[in-house]
């Protein structure tokens, strides 16, 4: 395999696992199960806006590198052209 194949890949499966971990933080906006979890969490309302903006940059710095990576993929490898053995 190309070295820039692996190193797609893994930083594919690594934002790919990271926004599913970084959009789970985030919490709810209604009445819920994560609304009541966050707000034991989190004292006061500054505290909880400060970690809602650096996760929601941390989320869309992940999104850009899982596109970025899904779009050098498929320039690079067009449908068809890895061969696996």
């Amino acid at each position: 395999m190309n070295p820039l194949l692996i190193i797609v890949l893994i930083l594919l499966v690594l934002s790919g696992v990271g926004l599913i971990i970084f959009i789970l933080l985030h919490s709810g906006k209604g009445t819920g199960i994560s609304d009541a979890i966050a707000s034991s969490v989190y004292s006061t309302q500054t505290g909880t806006s400060i970690v809602e903006k650096n996760l929601d940059r941390i989320t869309i710095g992940l999104a850009i590198t899982f596109i970025v990576c899904l779009l050098v993929l498929m320039i690079i490898y067009p449908q068809g052209s890895i061969s696996v053995g």
